[in-house]
């Protein structure tokens, strides 16, 4: 009971800030809720009315607080629910607050690694460099004379987010309660998907664990490179890096007067996302050009792994050869590729989404190519959902917003380069390497290697098996205790013609 109250109290907070804001077209879904959301308009502040929905409701969520300002970036995803400039409009939300005194910080550190702030670090700036919700930046010098940076969990943020995010669990709840059309959104799974990715960032050891992970997937690449974790140096709220020096992205004009090739730098980035998402199945979902810098050496230097993605090899052929398929104009692949993965009912017309995807995929792909966006057409894909029953993939939501993004650094960099025709040969490589009849035959390989490993386990246990059942008593017929033992009888064991197969695999590959 209690509970509901503080739900009820805060969903009111909620309904003020939105009012205030004139942010209540989300509510319009419904016939109840496009009612009271003209009534509430009555109330509205008229000095909003010149903004777009989307950059209301983006103010509005900047003043509930840091749990509002993540979960509006999270819902600059789902341009399926919300449509696609209000998407384009939530995903400018910036998540900048206030910093907390350096005393809290420096405490926090004391108490996470044991030691005073004085004897870890020669140095420590006391005025951070970044401020966010879930946590600031200072730099420093340690103990051995390495330059750092040293980022700090904001106090009480943990215990913040927890009530916020039990309110989101209880709104959609309720919606998909009380909206049977709105179940194919997965309202639910999304909170949990947002729980799951907040959760990861409260502990900044996940975030090193990430950054670490990336480095080793970077390891012989020196155009793409990742700071340094200080792990002596680095608890569940507290986060040590490699300083680093470089030119954020989108300073053009600097990177210019550097001397470094804009559209050199525009290939590193489309070459290190293809090599995330397709090569390692591991991404930055968070690469906007504040977490994106140039090094001296025209070398990309990524920071900040709080937000990263996973896609598994299945959802990665399915993404590149949906890719491809848009990109040839091929719509009937597109279409077949979404049936097959079973992102599209059986009982729905395969010929009617085809249809579908030409008519969103036209005119965005007729337009000049460097204005041509993958995420965008992502976007407007996700947008037929609802005439198809197409569930929502979390996975492809967080990939289609770090796409935007992408996007945004690209045409920032070079507006006449599209980075997607950069990253086509990559990735038509790749689906020749993972489709093709050789990795087909890879795979088969693998099975029957994995088949020959488990034989021994097999015998065994059926040796165990027949023993154990004349132990018990039991009696079996003749031909069923024949079946049950391994037949090791006979001119050719009954497993060479596996043997074989495996042997003229290796046989082929090897040619190869």
């Amino acid at each position: 009971m209690f509970r509901a109250i503080r739900n009820l109290l805060r969903l009111a907070t909620i309904c003020r800030a939105l009012t205030r804001h004139d942010a209540l077209f989300l509510l319009e879904i419904t016939d109840g809720g496009r009612m009271l959301a003209r009534i509430l308009h009555l109330f509205a502040n008229r000095r909003y009315a010149s903004l777009r929905p989307g950059q209301r409701l983006a103010l509005a969520l900047q003043s509930l607080g840091p749990s509002f300002v993540k979960f509006g970036q999270a819902l600059s995803t789902r341009s399926d629910l919300i449509g696609e400039q209000v998407a384009a409009d939530l995903s400018e939300l910036q998540d900048r607050v206030p910093a907390f005194p350096a005393a809290a910080a420096r405490a926090i550190i004391a108490s996470e690694l044991g030691q005073p702030v004085e004897t870890l670090f020669q140095s420590f700036t006391d005025e951070p460099v970044a401020a966010a919700s879930i946590s600031q930046v200072h730099f420093a010098v340690t103990a051995e004379g390495a330059e750092g940076a040293v980022k700090v969990l904001r106090p009480g943020s943990e215990s913040q987010f927890a009530r916020d995010i039990a309110l989101f669990y209880w709104l959609a709840a309720g919606i998909e309660r009380t909206v049977p059309f709105l179940r194919r959104l997965r309202l639910v799974d999304s909170v949990r998907a947002f729980e799951d990715s907040v959760t990861l960032e409260m502990d900044l050891r996940f975030e090193a664990a990430a950054a670490a992970e990336m480095t080793d997937n970077f390891a012989d690449d020196p155009t793409f490179t990742i700071p340094s974790i200080d792990w002596q140096r680095t608890a569940r709220r507290v986060l040590t890096l490699e300083r680093i020096h470089g030119i954020s992205i989108d300073e053009v004009e600097a990177l210019k007067a550097a001397g470094h090739d804009l559209v050199a730098i525009t290939e590193k980035a489309a070459d290190a996302f293809f090599n995330m998402v397709f090569r390692d199945g591991f991404f930055h979902a968070d690469m906007h050009p504040g977490n994106l810098f140039v090094g001296e050496d025209g070398q990309l230097i990524a920071v900040d792994f709080g937000i990263t993605g996973r896609v598994d090899k299945q959802t990665r052929r399915f993404l590149g050869e949906m890719l491809i398929g848009f990109l040839n104009g091929d719509y009937r692949k597109v279409a077949e590729v979404h049936f097959a993965a079973g992102y599209v009912p059986a009982d729905k017309s395969i010929d009617a989404f085809s249809q579908a995807c030409r008519s969103f995929a036209e005119p965005i792909l007729e337009r000049p190519l460097h204005e041509i966006s993958i995420a965008r057409l992502l976007g407007q894909l996700f947008q037929v959902t609802e005439t198809f029953a197409m569930e929502m993939q979390p996975q492809l939501l967080l990939l289609q917003k770090s796409m935007l993004v992408a996007e945004g650094v690209g045409r920032h960099l070079n507006p006449e380069i599209n980075m997607w025709q950069l990253a086509r040969p990559l990735i038509e490589q790749w689906m020749a390497d993972n489709l093709g009849p050789q990795a087909r035959l890879k795979e088969s390989a693998g099975v029957v290697l994995a088949s020959l490993e488990s034989l021994p386990r097999l015998i065994s246990h059926a040796e165990k098996t027949v023993e154990a059942l004349r132990q018990g008593g039991i009696r079996l017929h003749p031909d069923t205790l024949k079946s049950l033992e391994p037949k090791r009888s006979g001119l050719f064991p009954n497993w060479l013609p596996w043997a074989l197969v495996v042997v003229l695999a290796a046989a082929l590959l090897w040619r190869r």
